[in-house]
């Protein structure tokens, strides 16, 4: 029931994590990390080649001008297959793996000395076991759902259901959360928006065979899970189940529609609520939610959860109770006997994103972990794994980023005084935080059971959910973190206008100790910048210095921006990374701008770092503005399976990256004249065509 609505506001995410329901990919091969990876940095030399850059995974043999993503890491493409238990390889993949082995030690050390870590280490170490204890699992079969479904069984009318809807666990058509309040981002309010579904929505609604051949299989999984859990029946209710669903897609908002901020944000009373949507209890569910103290909740997707509510009174109480069941089933079959879950896998990660075999059960239950103590385990993984030397290097990198920022706005020639005045104000407020939290959550009052890893999980929602309810009537804590230090990310926030960089982003090859300036700043420079530009992208631009949503523009300068970034929309939507699916550039447009911005941004930081240490050397035959491009597209060398990437241009905002590259730099003059790109050359655009915003 937790509404997805602020995932939507954080409009940061730098990095590729696809949202769709399955595990995405996060590993290499060993055979491919050792192909290409140094041990970690020693006697002050780099992880990676001479410099920092894999000068061996290029193929010079292609010209930079037609296919710069292929020139930086055409050898590594063609050495470095996919492995069956992933959707993708490359860097991120790579340290996520080594994030996942370090995590690992730390919950085989809390298992072999519990008194050492105390309470919390025990509530961990029962956790990571529940998970690992497969015999135990298969032992007590569907028992562990049946108090779950008894609830749904047990519902006798509406506002039965609305209660199942509004709590923690149940699916719903409609979410309902908390957010900052958009109007005063220093407290929260309540959110409701559109749910309900257990495909993407596009997979519903586009036509083709591709799509129909997801549907059938998609029928079919909801069929056979309720078989499996023994519910009478199975086959017509799964025709009612998947036309319910169809319905729900069809009201719902787009992705794309979903982005625009001025849209969703529609405050209501429950007044407002009742008028619009009165066919849901408002007051039932946003008590059961815990949340009916707040005097207005947004309703986000406001026309689709208007017409979501016609299809709650339309849809026979019985098939709905039908939809909860399967759902409950479906959403927690990672937890229940190796059948639920290898069905669930079959569908989502075979049929959904072409991933051929499941991922290793302990590194899956590193990321259970994590998402249930993730803040106790990365105290440790901090302390154990994060030099201090790291955050002030990494502080000096986002200053000059700042600097960067301050002299492009302050030259830009399409603001007027006011608005250039406004923007500098808010680049000044920006909230840099690096490695960790300042202060770390406190998990002692979480029940877990070794044993029970659904009530663990179930557990572990409520404790999420009653953290946020203790919350709720208090100013909003800017020290709090979205993300673990020891994920692999990182994120802007528009409400607190804060830039956040985990502890385990912060390693070769975006971020070396050893590596020449020019690899950094072409690679976490690159991502600073980019976290920096979700500041003012085409939705985090409608946010002031503090977090509210207001304008700060004159009309003249918010036309020139918005011309800008349509051109820069319709170059992205162009591209065709498989085929029958472009890329939507207005989905992408934000995570666009953060890369236009960023890279700019980080080259212009470069050139200042220059100016203060000496005109950078030629090395390996490189200049250090060729070392620069190479750093960043290395950054963004990645192998993603055609299904993953489909499923990524329907939900995700992020551009698939070989585009992070080749759709970046021909945009940026700098590259033209570090790889004298030339008329004819592929990626070439004339100056006109160049889009410059930041």
């Amino acid at each position: 029931m937790v509404s997805n609505l602020l995932a939507r506001l954080s409009l940061g995410v730098a990095v590729i994590a696809l949202t769709v329901p399955v595990a995405a990919a996060s590993a290499a091969t060993k055979s491919a990390v050792k192909a290409n990876a140094k041990p970690a940095s020693t006697a002050g030399k780099p992880r990676y080649g001479t410099v920092g850059l894999d000068v061996a995974g290029q193929d010079k043999s292609v010209k930079p001008g037609d296919d710069f993503w292929t020139y930086a890491n055409g050898v590594w493409s063609k050495n470095t297959p996919i492995p069956a238990d992933k959707t993708r390889v490359g860097p991120f993949a790579t340290l996520r793996d080594e994030s996942e082995d370090n995590v690992r030690k730390i919950l085989d050390d809390m298992a072999a000395n519990p008194a050492k870590y105390g309470a919390t280490g025990q509530q961990v170490g029962d956790f990571y076991a529940s998970w690992m204890d497969q015999a135990g699992i298969e032992a007590r079969g569907t028992a562990p759902l049946q108090p779950y479904l008894a609830k749904i069984a047990a519902v006798q009318n509406p506002g039965d259901l609305q209660v199942l809807f509004a709590s923690v666990g149940y699916a719903s058509p409609v979410e309902v959360g908390i957010i900052p309040n958009l109007a005063d981002p220093t407290h929260y309010t309540g959110v409701v928006s559109q749910g309900g579904l257990g495909m993407p929505r596009d997979y519903y609604l586009n036509q083709g065979a591709k799509y129909d051949t997801v549907r059938k299989a998609y029928r079919a999984y909801i069929q056979q899970i309720q078989e499996m859990a023994g519910i009478a029946n199975a086959s017509a209710k799964a025709d009612a189940i998947f036309a319910l669903e169809t319905e729900m897609a069809k009201e719902q908002w787009s992705p794309e529609q979903s982005r625009d901020i001025a849209k969703l944000n529609d405050p209501e009373s429950v007044a407002g609520l009742k008028a619009k949507a009165p066919e849901f209890d408002w007051p039932l569910m946003l008590k059961t939610a815990g949340i009916d103290s707040a005097p207005t909740v947004i309703m986000a997707n406001n026309t689709a959860v208007t017409a979501l509510g016609k299809t709650f009174a339309a849809t026979p109480l019985q098939t709905w109770k039908d939809y909860l069941a399967y759902r409950f089933v479906s959403d927690h079959a990672s937890y229940l006997p190796k059948r639920f879950d290898d069905a669930q896998f079959a569908f989502y990660g075979q049929t959904l994103q072409g991933q051929p075999a499941q991922r290793e059960r302990w590194r899956r239950g590193v990321s259970m972990t994590n998402g249930a103590l993730g803040e106790a385990v990365g105290q440790i993984y901090v302390a154990r794994y994060y030099p201090p030397t790291a955050q002030a290097k990494m502080s000096e990198l986002i200053e000059d980023l700042r600097g960067a920022y301050r002299d492009r706005i302050s030259a830009s020639t399409w603001m007027d005084d006011a608005t250039r005045k406004a923007a500098l104000a808010k680049l000044a407020a920006f909230d840099p935080r690096v490695g960790h939290p300042v202060k770390y959550i406190d998990y002692s009052s979480m029940k877990v059971v070794r044993g029970d890893l659904l009530g663990n999980v179930m557990r572990s929602g409520d404790f999420q959910h009653e953290l946020e309810l203790s919350r709720f009537p208090k100013p909003v804590d800017r020290t709090l973190w979205g993300m673990f230090p020891q994920t692999v990310n990182a994120y802007y926030s528009p409400f607190t206008n804060q830039i956040t960089f985990p502890a385990a982003i912060l390693q070769p090859p975006f971020f070396d100790m050893n590596a020449d300036a020019a690899v950094n700043y072409g690679a976490i420079g690159a991502i600073i910048g980019h976290e920096m530009g979700h500041g003012f992208d085409d939705q985090g631009s409608q946010f002031g210095p503090a977090g509210k949503f207001e304008n700060w523009w004159t009309p003249e300068a918010r036309k020139a921006f918005e011309t800008r970034t349509a051109a820069l929309a319709a170059q992205y939507s162009a591209f065709e990374p498989v085929a029958g699916t472009h890329i939507n550039g207005k989905l992408t447009l934000g995570e666009n701008i953060g890369d236009l911005g960023g890279i700019e941004a980080a080259y212009a930081a470069y050139q200042k770092y220059q100016e203060k240490h000496g005109k950078a050397p030629v090395i390996d035959g490189l200049t250090g503005d060729q070392r620069f491009f190479l750093a960043y597209a290395q950054a963004w060398r990645a192998k993603i399976r055609d299904d993953a990437a489909r499923a990524q241009m329907l939900t995700d905002p992020h551009s698939p990256d070989f585009f992070r590259a080749n759709g970046v730099v021909r945009n940026v003059n700098a590259w033209y004249a570090a790889f004298n790109v030339q008329p004819g050359d592929k990626l070439y655009l004339a100056p006109d065509q160049r889009v410059h915003i930041w």
